[in-house]
C-alpha cells in the first residue's frame, strides 16, 4: 500500500538512523546551513548504487561548501552499510543504516522483494527500498524530492549542485506545493 507523496514546503517525516561512524543522524537536530541532501540507496547489493555513491563522495566537498549536509541512507544492517562506505572510500558522506521499511514508505520510497544474487554476486535482502533523493530545508520542510521504482536514471549530483546555486542566489521557492482543485 502506497502512502501519499511528500509535499514541497511541508514538513518531511522524522528520520533517525545509526551512522557507520558510530553516532546517529537525526534529521533537524543539526541541519546543514542551507539544506540536507538525503540520498536513499538500495543497499550493498546494488552496483549502480555504488557507482552513484562514488560520485556523491567525489562531489561532497562541493555540497559542503554550499552549506549542504550530505547523508546516504539504506535499510542495510551495520556490516553491509560499512562495506558500502568502504567501497566508495567515504570520508565526506555520512552513511546511515537500519532504515525501517515503514520509514521508507513514509518517505514515499518504493519497496522491492529479493531476486536473489545481483550481478556482483551479493544477495539482495528479502525486502529493501528503492532509491530516492531529497533536499530538505533546515526548518524540516521538503525543497526537492525524487523517488524511483528502479535503480536506473537517477538525479545527477552535478545538476543538483547547479540547482542549489540557482535556488540560493534567486531565493527560488520549492515548487509543486499546490493542493487545490485542478
Amino acid at each position: 500500500m502506497r502512502t501519499q507523496a511528500l509535499m514541497p514546503r511541508y514538513p518531511v517525516p522524522a528520520l533517525n538512523v545509526a551512522l557507520t561512524a558510530g553516532d546517529r543522524f537525526v534529521l533537524g537536530a543539526a541541519p546543514g546551513e542551507k539544506f540536507d541532501l538525503l540520498v536513499f540507496y538500495r543497499g550493498l547489493h546494488c552496483p549502480i548504487c555504488a557507482k552513484y555513491l562514488l560520485e556523491l563522495e567525489r562531489l561532497a566537498p562541493e555540497f559542503k561548501s554550499r552549506g549542504v549536509q550530505v547523508v546516504a541512507i539504506s535499510s542495510d544492517d551495520a556490516d553491509r552499510a560499512k562495506q558500502m562506505a568502504d567501497k566508495v572510500n567515504a570520508s565526506a558522506v555520512k552513511f546511515g543504516y537500519g532504515l525501517s521499511l515503514r520509514s521508507a514508505r513514509e518517505w514515499g520510497l518504493y519497496v522491492s522483494t529479493s531476486r536473489g544474487k545481483t550481478s556482483i554476486g551479493i544477495e539482495e535482502p528479502a525486502l529493501f527500498s528503492e532509491p530516492g533523493v531529497f533536499i530538505v530545508r533546515p526548518d524540516g520542510t521538503l525543497y526537492y524530492g525524487a523517488v524511483q521504482t528502479m535503480p536506473f536514471a537517477r538525479p545527477q549530483f552535478q545538476d543538483l549542485l547547479g540547482a542549489i546555486d540557482f535556488a540560493v542566489a534567486k531565493d527560488y521557492p520549492a515548487r509543486g506545493e499546490y493542493t487545490g482543485e485542478v
